[in-house]
């Protein structure tokens, strides 16, 4: 491929040409040699610049085809995807004590979770090498996101995941015409399984890290921040980290904008794990290189993994970026979600609602200067993952006879409610 100019491990180094490998590092295995996608920098530099995307009128992640691994267009599918929401809420601002406050909103796009970009890529890299059938292992959106592009075109997919998956998610995957095994297990042990299946059977590998072009999919979301800030950087950028493949992906974006002179600094990353699922924070904190696996444990399902596939990349775009990784409890996840809502009109899961959560955190340990430009991202929406939101029904509605004086009669009790 023209533009790809070679592969790179991330463990050993070792350089491959386009095509030398699919997916990982032959020698460091598939967890610890991952990829990286290295671009013709200098020749994408001539044909690409801000006046091209000042005239470009496809406002989706397509916008960026040149800095993305693909080639054959033909092949991209109808489902718009990316050039999402980057909004600022002066609501959320007041209540949080800052001034400059971006939410990028990714629950907007067509299976509401950011795990489309990744998945826009994939199949056209599955169509390009001549495959029928994708697989992937996921804890529900990624499964999802692959289902609905293997749908749109044309092709089977077979999707592992933990028999725990919320129902919503299940449902997606099964409206969406994929081949769901149900593992009776982690998600973790699905992906291993997933994996299993690939190699056996030949099916194309949409599978988080271990496939090197995903992460080209999810650093979109940092190529759009870039333009929709108007080239000015974020000082720092709040991501859900599980796999560790999105913040992976960010600091891909942003890195490559600078390379090819879009941009002239670089922000400081903050991942941020459920305090029961934080292998990588723990690894971070005792300056190690890979983490030690976990069994994890906690209501954000998205970002439940005890042995992150992406960790060498995620550590690396933390520590390149001046950042820190930062853990929050489910009940600090459960109100963010309550005030995310409340104050944005943005219903988000529990995953996606993890970065506000950070950011909550962060704010009341100082960790932040109100003046900062600071953007979180909204990953996943809440209608995917209705059971985690803890409210009660009945305390939070009123029912009433059909007229008009029991509405009076009972408008008190919300007023009663309402008083401090």
């Amino acid at each position: 491929m023209g533009k790809i100019r070679l592969l790179r491990c991330v463990s050993c180094g070792r350089e491959y040409l386009p095509g030398e490998v699919q997916y990982t590092c032959p020698d460091c295995g598939d967890l610890l040699g991952t990829l990286d996608v290295v671009y013709d920098y200098e020749s994408i530099k001539r044909k690409f610049s801000k006046d091209i995307l000042n005239e470009n009128g496809d406002f989706s992640l397509w916008r960026y085809l040149p800095i993305l691994p693909v080639e054959r267009t033909e092949y991209i599918q109808s489902l718009h995807t990316g050039w999402t929401p980057l909004t600022r809420f002066y609501q959320l601002e007041t209540t949080l004590g800052l001034g400059r406050l971006h939410i990028k909103d990714d629950t907007r796009n067509p299976t509401g979770s950011l795990k489309d970009r990744a998945s826009s890529i994939a199949i056209v890299r599955a169509l390009e090498g001549g495959h029928k059938v994708v697989t992937a292992a996921s804890s529900g959106n990624a499964g999802c996101s692959m289902a609905a592009f293997a749908a749109c075109a044309g092709i089977k997919s077979y999707i592992f995941v933990p028999d725990t998956i919320p129902r919503a998610k299940l449902a997606q995957l099964v409206i969406f015409g994929a081949n769901v095994i149900l593992v009776k297990g982690t998600y973790d042990q699905s992906f291993e399984l997933c994996l299993d299946a690939s190699k056996r059977w030949g099916w194309y590998s949409r599978n988080t890290a271990y496939n090197p072009y995903l992460v080209e999919g999810k650093k979109s979301v940092a190529l759009e921040i870039c333009e929709q800030l108007n080239w000015k950087i974020p000082d720092k950028i709040f991501v859900p980290v599980g796999d560790g493949c999105i913040i992976s992906g960010v600091w891909k974006g942003f890195c490559d904008m600078h390379k090819l002179g879009f941009i002239d600094g670089l922000p400081s990353l903050v991942g941020v794990q459920a305090e029961g699922s934080a292998p990588l924070v723990e690894a971070f904190e005792e300056g190690r290189s890979s983490v030690e696996p976990i069994i994890p444990h906690t209501i954000a399902d998205s970002i439940k993994v005890g042995n992150p596939r992406d960790q060498v990349k995620a550590l690396r775009a933390i520590r390149e970026s001046s950042g820190t990784f930062i853990s929050v409890s489910d009940k600090e996840i459960k109100d963010a979600i309550n005030l995310l809502a409340a104050s944005t009109g943005i219903f988000a899961e529990p995953a996606g609602a993890t970065a506000l959560a950070g950011l909550r955190k962060a704010v009341g340990e100082r960790l932040v200067d109100p003046n900062e430009r600071i953007v979180i991202l909204i990953t996943g929406t809440g209608l995917k993952d209705i059971e985690a939101v803890d409210f009660d029904i009945e305390t939070k509605t009123i029912a009433v006879e059909p007229s008009i004086e029991d509405v009076e009669r009972k408008l008190g009790i919300f007023r009663e409610r309402e008083r401090p």
